[in-house]
């Protein structure tokens, strides 16, 4: 019998983990929304197209990702352009800038919001100490609200997707349509965007799933018109009713579809890198008026975008806060409530416990598969690559779905992967599955940066497999691994749609689920909860400011579906 190696046995359990914690569940949830009580029947998926709440939340849920896609892309496309294009004093630092609203989930940023934007909020007052009229801000039921939160969080994700991209643009080619006489307009829309397009594609199919998936914004503003928010308020009957099903399907085929597409068009245009020294040569110096323009136009992105940080930590300091522009008092209680009153300090310790125990997962399960799709490529890891990437197309609110209509009442003697009686074990499983790409992703930059000179090396002198990787692969990738690591943590620390649904015991809940509790809670709960914001806000940025110090324009290769 043939001995199998350590590779073909790791790909086997990652494979199998990946079938049985990714598809099974996703299978279970196509199943159920076509079978029930012993019959086929599609008569609930009808009610995508007959129900009018249904249907006004389909509308609504493609609205908020069509027009936080588009938004984001008017923002990050002139961005992108003048960071990469242009050299000027202060680049990396208003480049560094831009990453900040990431630090800050949506659904913290509606906490502040919601003071500043409400119908008597701080800047109606405003307003109308002025004698001027006041704004729907949050209109169209707090639709406008939400988009806006999305696009000020997701911009980022976008820009660092089309800077990227830019930046492998070979010069040379826009240089010789210049030299016959093509003008720039046309030179930008028949070559550059063209050779770009890859990697703003991948860019706008993220940044829409994540907008049209994600539940904590419209929950904080009370929009349960949409899709995430109709399915997380069918978890109570979803024995009794398939229509929830039924809308979970809808958000994963409509997530994955886009998330294939993305990787067609990906695959299919493919940008020829340019040198490091023929990026520099292509960098231009502006003129006068171009330096006031570019300082302007970052400035006040800066600004706009910091408004939701701004307003969060406003009302986490206010201690009297009503019907005035501002606070008329502060104080700094509510953060040390953050981390002593019993629901918010447990919430905290949970967290940080769930992210590291997933962190710790990703790290060595992420290494190892990076290190074989890059040095191992078959037509197994060519699979296995799609099916871990496969993770960023299905929302955390259907994955966690998925996992309560798969795994409620299965227990393996002491051991439960039933959410309703301990929690723990299923959100470790998701915060993983769910940010694995982003350790496969660091550690594949990681590995292909690597010559494979040293390693052979290494074995030419008798070193083992097992000591080569330990010895040497491993140290010199060390610094994208631990890029990766603090990602993945920070992104699981404040994972939103699968808490919200996996977390049942107040015992057992994290952050996010404590902090949509809390603002519902009268007097000093949405202080106490933007007051933890903050404190998760300081987190992510220094974790961000970490790993893309470490991985620089690689960093975009994190959040594209490929």
């Amino acid at each position: 019998m043939r001995k199998l190696d350590g590779s073909t046995v790791l790909l086997g359990l990652v494979t199998l983990f990946l079938g049985v914690f990714l598809l099974l569940p996703m299978a279970v949830v196509l199943v159920k929304a076509v079978y029930f009580k012993g019959h086929f029947t599609f008569a609930f998926m009808a009610q995508l197209f007959v129900h009018p709440g249904i249907r006004e939340g389909m509308w609504n849920s493609i609205q908020i990702g069509v027009y936080s896609t588009v938004l984001s892309a008017v923002i990050a496309l002139p961005l992108a352009w003048i960071c990469v294009r242009y050299r000027f004093p202060g680049r990396p630092l208003l480049n560094g800038l831009m990453l900040v609203p990431m630090v800050m989930p949506p659904f913290v940023g509606a906490l502040g919001l919601k003071q500043v934007f409400a119908r008597c909020g701080s800047f109606n007052l405003l307003f109308e100490s002025l004698g001027l009229p006041m704004v729907d801000w949050l209109g169209s039921g707090g639709m406008l609200g939400v988009v806006l939160l999305e696009v000020l969080h997701l911009y980022p994700m976008m820009y660092l997707n089309v800077a990227a991209s830019l930046s492998s643009v070979d010069p040379v080619m826009e240089e010789a349509a210049a030299n016959i006489g093509a003008k720039p307009w046309t030179i930008f829309r028949r070559i550059t965007l063209p050779l770009m397009m890859p990697g703003f594609f991948a860019g706008a199919v993220m940044v829409f799933i994540w907008a049209f998936t994600d539940p904590g914004a419209p929950l904080v503003f009370e929009y349960r018109a949409c899709i995430p928010v109709q399915i997380f308020d069918r978890l109570s009957d979803m024995n009794e009713n398939p229509v929830g099903y039924v809308l979970v399907v809808f958000a994963l085929v409509t997530s994955v579809s886009f998330f294939l597409l993305s990787k067609w068009i990906t695959r299919r245009k493919t940008v020829i890198p340019s040198g490091k020294g023929a990026a520099l040569a292509s960098e231009r110096v502006p003129t006068m008026l171009g330096y006031a323009v570019i300082y302007f136009l970052l400035t006040v992105t800066t600004l706009i975008a910091l408004i939701p940080h701004v307003t969060v930590l406003l009302v986490a300091l206010s201690d009297r806060w009503f019907m005035t522009i501002l606070p008329e008092k502060f104080t700094t209680e509510y953060f040390r409530l953050a981390v002593t009153h019993r629901l918010a300090a447990s919430s905290i310790r949970i967290s940080l416990v769930l992210s590291a125990v997933s962190t710790l997962v990703d790290v060595v399960v992420g290494v190892a598969l990076g290190y074989l799709f890059v040095r191992r490529r078959s037509l197994w890891t060519e699979w296995l690559d799609s099916l871990v990437m496969l993770a960023l197309a299905i929302p955390g609110i259907v994955l966690a779905f998925g996992y309560l209509a798969c795994f409620k009442d299965i227990s393996f003697g002491r051991f439960t992967l039933d959410p309703m009686v301990d929690a723990f074990p299923l959100l470790i499983i998701c915060y993983s599955v769910r940010r694995l790409p982003y350790m496969v992703r660091a550690s594949y930059a990681g590995f292909q940066q690597l010559s494979e000179t040293f390693e052979e090396a290494a074995r030419n002198l008798g070193a083992s497999a097992g000591c080569v990787l330990r010895r040497i692969t491993v140290p010199l990738v060390s610094s994208q691994v631990i890029a990766g690591a603090i990602l993945t943590f920070s992104f699981a620390l404040f994972e939103v749609g699968s808490t919200i649904v996996l977390a049942f015991r107040e015992q057992q809940y994290p952050i996010a689920k404590a902090i949509y509790l809390l603002n519902m809670r009268l007097v000093d709960g949405p202080n106490i909860a933007s007051a933890m914001g903050i404190i998760g806000m300081i987190i992510l940025s220094i974790s961000l400011v970490v790993t893309g110090t470490i991985l620089g324009n690689k960093m975009g290769e994190l959040f594209r579906a490929r």
